[in-house]
């Protein structure tokens, strides 16, 4: 078997050369016929041989090409697989064959299927690596509240596994890290509505001075900003929402005590309070013990400030009568027990006060209350002595009367009642007299 296969082997190299040597041999015979000389023939013979030669040797140096570039094919083919290898983190391939044997061309056949299995492999694993690490970065971003985000960049060096899993692992903690985030960021935007509607507030208002992308309804396209300074901002927003309620619900419970009090004062109609009825904390709440919606409102606050206002000036001009009637009242009751009027330089003081509206209503009453009940005080010391002193009085002008009567009653008959040394009440019974014969 072996036998045959060099016999037709030689057969077949010995081809070209009998084929050469049947040429010559016409060549020759044409030379021959022709009468060609020894000399041109030995050219010519020398030309064939140089043209043959050159001939082979392109022919060699073309197989020998051909040699090189399946050796350096099969050398990148060999390199690039252990590259493949090393950037997936596996140690081997089962596709790859263990030993190369046989021609070149065989091997080369042999190790281009792995390699292309192993190239799609690292296609699909770089796709992945691409896919998470885009993930990662539209997450970060967000975090840190960039508007753009840079071109992912995957290192093609390492695409194992194990640096997969790491990419995979810091996504999770992204994603629970932005869930986190978006419930704090709920939960804000739900008390900034809630504080916003209790005090007659646009709650979209007051999210787009935070940051636009936190208005509801917004476009789903828009990326969250869920960044530190929007969680910053956003509970200043929400400390400040709190203190204006708390400070407008302690204004209002200072205006409804404030206005119950000059309604009790001045006797208000419930028709009049009916329209600021409302202020009553009871009523402002819900069910839930919740403030209603407006019921903080800056107008209807505003509104209240103005009645209580109206009705304190009111209160001012009523004050102002009460207190002239009660300074009547001390005056009067010094006027009958002949007492100098007491604590006059405070009462001036206190008119002084109310006519510049600087002056508490309120203990105003109570100051002239005291004065009155001292003054009474004072009067009701001073009975028993001015009784005394009205008794001792009354018995002197019944004295003086009775000895002017006797006086009156010795006179003569031409007695002119004119001159000027008898008293009126001598006159008054001269003329009692005269009536009486």
């Amino acid at each position: 078997m072996g036998s045959l296969r060099t016999a037709g082997t030689a057969q077949r190299l010995a081809l070209p050369e009998s084929s050469s040597t049947y040429l010559l041999q016409e060549l020759k015979m044409i030379w021959d016929e022709v009468g060609q000389e020894e000399n041109e023939r030995e050219r010519i013979l020398e030309e064939l041989e140089q043209e043959c030669q050159e001939v082979y040797r392109r022919k060699v140096n073309s197989a020998n090409m051909l040699r090189i570039q399946l050796h350096q094919s099969l050398a990148e083919s060999e390199a690039e697989f252990t590259n493949l290898l090393l950037s997936l983190g596996e140690r081997s391939f089962p596709g790859r064959p263990e030993k190369m044997n046989g021609t070149l061309k065989e091997q080369l056949n042999s190790i281009t299927p792995a390699l292309q299995e192993m190239q799609m492999k690292k296609e699909a694993r770089l796709k992945q690596f691409t896919e998470v690490q885009t993930e990662v970065q539209i997450i970060a971003s967000e975090i840190a509240g960039r508007s753009e985000n840079e071109v992912v960049t995957v290192n093609e060096d390492d695409l194992s596994l194990k640096k997969l899993e790491e990419h995979q692992s810091e996504l999770q903690r992204l994603k629970r890290e932005k869930g986190d985030r978006l419930c704090k960021v709920e939960e804000y935007k739900v008390l900034i509505c809630n504080f916003a509607k209790i005090m007659g507030m646009d709650p979209s208002n007051v999210l787009a001075s935070v940051h636009p992308s936190l208005l509801i309804g917004a476009n789903e396209q828009q990326k969250k900003n869920i960044s530190d300074d929007i969680l910053n901002k956003l509970n200043t927003m929400v400390q400040q929402l709190k203190e204006e309620k708390n400070h407008r619900l302690e204004k209002l419970h200072s205006l409804g005590k404030a206005l119950t009090n000059l309604w009790n004062i001045l006797d208000t109609t419930m028709e009049e309070r009916q329209p600021y009825g409302q202020i009553n904390i009871f009523s402002l709440t819900s069910a839930n013990g919740m403030l209603g919606p407006g019921s903080l409102r800056l107008e209807k606050i505003q509104q209240i400030e103005s009645e209580v206002h109206r009705l304190d000036q009111l209160k001012a001009s009523k004050m102002k009568e009460l207190f002239i009637k009660k300074k009547a009242e001390i005056e009067e009751i010094c006027k009958i027990s002949h007492m100098d009027v007491p604590y006059q330089t405070e009462m001036d003081n206190i008119m002084e006060l109310i006519m510049s509206g600087d002056v508490d209503h309120d203990n105003l009453l109570k100051t002239m209350d005291g004065y009155i009940y001292k003054t009474k005080e004072e009067a009701t010391s001073r009975k028993e002595i001015m009784d005394k002193v009205e008794k001792w009085i009354t018995s002197c002008d019944e004295e003086r009367w009775l000895e002017e009567y006797s006086r009156v009653q010795c006179l003569p008959d031409n007695f002119t009642p004119s001159k000027r040394f008898l008293s009126a009440n001598y006159i008054s019974l001269y003329r009692m007299r005269e009536g009486t014969q």
